[in-house]
């Protein structure tokens, strides 16, 4: 049995790395791409995950097919495609570790995932059924992921849904939105950040905007949003628990934080049964996930250096509520 089987991108993350000795910027080939982020957090906590993606015949789809080994991460369904080149993503860095990307995406391997890639026998297999919005943002990946989703869907499979919105990889936003709420509707459980509250619902209070969300969709049970220096809180139908972040941890470079967030928090998922954690086991669950989305963020890149548990656990008591 799979504990999670995900599926979508996988890319190289160039992430800014300091200056060359002729003062030119430095970028470092960092494996990553956030439904393979949550697994690799996942697996660092001994959960079994699996991915479904396509990388190219090229030396960096085999560098991020060595890079899933060696976290840990099933990739018996990363298909090689002899016809595409792996995607590439280029990350810029700023005061404060925010990030600016460019991606190089035009019908790359993550884009031409197709049907014929979806392994419906693992989906059956597995406990939870991850995916996020970048792969609905092109076809054939978004025919793709609508085939997988709704054979979960029908099959009455917990299914966890980040929507990670990046503007600039869509044409049409009322299409992003139209896809993101496809997602939603289809999902047990959402992952969601304060601005994308803002972006698909134009509210800044993001407690009301989760009520709304956990109103129009009878299918969602629950509601994880993060709220960058505010913490994050999860909303259920039965209540809402609220942590605070570690303030005290200086960022480096953010990328990978809410998916490493939300891996930590699928372990909660997994442990209590593939039911919510509730009451003080949702705030621990809470305060775990932001604790190793802090860790994350003060390294560069994702995949490769999730944090263990033991680093999660010093931290959280260095820093008691």
């Amino acid at each position: 049995m799979i504990d999670v089987l995900a599926v979508g991108e996988i890319l190289i993350d160039f992430t800014e790395n300091g200056l060359s000795g002729q003062s030119n910027k430095v970028f470092e080939a960092n494996p990553g791409g956030a439904p393979a982020n949550v697994l690799a957090a996942l697996n660092k906590h001994g959960k079994k995950g699996a991915l479904v993606a396509k990388v190219g015949n090229d030396g960096f789809g085999r560098i991020l097919l060595s890079a899933l080994n060696e976290a840990g991460v099933d990739s018996s369904f990363v298909a090689v495609d002899d016809s595409s080149l792996t995607t590439l993503a280029f990350v810029q860095t700023f005061d404060g570790g925010e990030r600016e990307f460019s991606f190089y995406r035009d019908r790359t391997a993550d884009v031409m995932l197709n049907r014929s890639d979806i392994p419906l026998d693992a989906v059956k297999d597995s406990r939870i059924i991850h995916f996020g919005s970048v792969s609905l943002s092109s076809d054939p990946a978004r025919d793709a992921v609508h085939y997988m989703i709704e054979e979960a869907f029908k099959d009455g499979k917990f299914i966890s849904f980040d929507p990670n919105y990046r503007s600039f990889l869509w044409h049409d936003e009322a299409d992003a939105k139209r896809e993101v709420s496809w997602g939603i509707s289809r999902s047990t459980l959402l992952k969601i950040a304060d601005n994308e509250i803002e972006w698909l619902l134009g509210t800044t209070d993001y407690e009301e905007g989760a009520a709304r969300l956990l109103s129009d969709y009878p299918d969602l049970k629950g509601i994880t949003v993060t709220l960058g220096g505010d913490g994050s809180f999860l909303m259920t139908r039965k209540e809402l628990v609220k942590v605070p972040t570690f303030m005290e941890v200086m960022p480096v470079e953010k990328t990978g934080a809410g998916d490493t967030f939300f891996g930590t928090f699928l372990l909660a998922v997994l442990d209590n049964g593939l039911s919510l954690p509730e009451g003080k086991d949702a705030k621990l669950a809470l305060r775990r996930a932001n604790a190793a989305a802090t860790i994350i963020t003060t390294k560069k890149g994702a995949l490769k250096v999730m944090p263990e548990m033991k680093e999660v656990e010093d931290l959280m008591e260095r820093y008691p509520l």
